[in-house]
């Protein structure tokens, strides 16, 4: 929004950022945005710097698939660090970050969508031309915009995640490989996956067990996990990850849910618009929740500026019909990845050679894009249709309602070739 001339003013609820979290990645189609913005060397430098990635049998760690890093979320460093990054680069242009002091009541606790403004406990209430919701996948905005609360749903998986310094590790034989020098490699077994990044050259170790879970825990970032439950589930693997697990001194228990597509991102007067994880929140496996909610942020803060001050409407109704369909391929591809993964090895011969392409991650495809370029090269088509609801005032949603979005899934090659046989229908799903 900066980077476009537009004044900003950021309302965060907790009081300090902290380094917390574990591995997040930036993919290229990200990354060329990012480094518009001026926000790029500082990236690359603290992302992973191996140039594969291996992706390995779950009982024994033979690689059944090499790729580039690249192929998988471009850089991978730790989540804190590309925050701060991030905070750098907004102080040094100037923007505003009023952060939360909750004994003081600052927090945001209702919207006024027609003005539209932001109220606070306190009282005190603040207008602008738009208000944008990046307020993640618990959404508070969300709730607004379609109006009612939209509850989370299971996914019928969890993660257990750990990170912590690597030297704990150095002594252990069987971790030698992959705790020397930074690397990524992907354990894939029945029903359950293991990621492991090391950072700096072994400073800093990671890893995420991604296995079935069907309990009925609120979803939560900083449940604690059992350790023990954890080595259970991965006695019989490679004694190579297996090594690092036995001696992680802790981790956490993550929910993984999900929330169906929702048919609008922006409110009924059009001046309340979601972002990021708060209308397109992905798994895991996507490798592309930081990427998408990037390339919206672009769209949406070209879309105003081409609509101009007086038509934020027309700015918003663009945005999100420009990026629905996309992003919705990149949250299916994380749900194609994580099956493929999940059930390839199952009732096979440990002898027997699978086909690498049938294992690798699909994002190639995704990288190409120039989200800016895209919004330039379709405005006056999108818009056109766009001011046309406008003025009959009948906003087409972005799927049926009543059915729900059909399920299509785009197929393409490890190398971002699309397969003559394209079209992969997932599921239809019902609101």
């Amino acid at each position: 929004m900066e980077h476009h001339g537009f004044h900003v003013t950021v309302f965060e609820k907790i009081k300090h950022f902290m380094r917390l979290g574990d591995s997040l990645g930036l993919g290229e189609n990200a990354l060329k945005l990012l480094k518009r913005w001026g926000l790029h060397e500082q990236l690359i430098r603290i992302g992973n710097r191996s140039p594969d990635m291996h992706i390995r049998r779950w009982d024994n760690g033979r690689v059944l698939a090499t790729q580039p890093l690249m192929d998988m979320a471009g850089y991978i460093g730790h989540r804190g660090d590309y925050h701060q990054a991030f905070l750098d680069r907004v102080a040094e242009v100037g923007i505003k970050v009023r952060m939360g002091h909750n004994v003081n009541g600052t927090k945001v606790v209702s919207f006024n969508e027609d003005k539209p403004s932001v109220t606070l406990e306190d009282g005190r209430e603040f207008e602008a031309d738009i208000i944008i919701g990046a307020d993640g996948i618990k959404s508070q905005t969300r709730e607004l915009v379609l109006g009612f609360a939209d509850k989370p749903k299971s996914s019928g998986y969890a993660c257990y995640r750990a990170y912590f310094k690597g030297d704990i590790l150095r002594d252990i034989p069987q971790c030698q490989p992959i705790v020397q020098r930074d690397c990524v490699n992907i354990w894939i077994g029945p029903d359950m996956h293991l990621v492991q990044n090391t950072l700096r050259d072994g400073e800093e170790f990671n890893w995420i067990l991604t296995h079935r879970d069907d309990e009925d825990i609120a979803e939560s970032w900083f449940q604690p996990g059992d350790m023990n439950k954890v080595r259970e589930l991965v006695k019989d693997w490679d004694p190579m990850i297996v090594s690092a697990v036995n001696v992680t001194p802790s981790c956490l228990d993550w929910k993984i849910c999900y929330r169906d597509p929702i048919s609008t991102w922006v409110s009924a007067s059009h001046k309340v618009a979601l972002l990021g994880d708060s209308c397109h929140a992905h798994l895991p496996t996507s490798a592309q929740g930081a990427s998408q909610a990037t390339e919206s942020a672009a769209v949406l803060a070209l879309c105003l500026k081409l609509a101009g001050k007086e038509n934020v409407p027309l700015a918003t109704r663009v945005y999100e019909k420009l990026r629905f369909e996309r992003v919705r391929q990149a949250q299916l591809n994380g749900e194609d990845v994580r099956d493929r993964w999940h059930s390839c090895l199952k009732d096979l011969d440990g002898g027997k050679e699978i086909d690498p392409d049938d294992v690798k991650m699909k994002n190639r495809w995704l990288y190409a894009f120039d989200a800016e370029k895209d919004t330039l090269a379709r405005w006056a088509e999108v818009s056109t249709i766009v001011q046309k609801e406008l003025d009959e005032n009948r906003i087409t949603p972005l799927f049926d309602s009543l059915t729900g979005p059909i399920r299509e899934l785009e197929l393409y090659d490890a190398f971002g070739n699309r397969k003559t046989d394209s079209t992969k229908y997932v599921q239809k799903q019902q609101q």
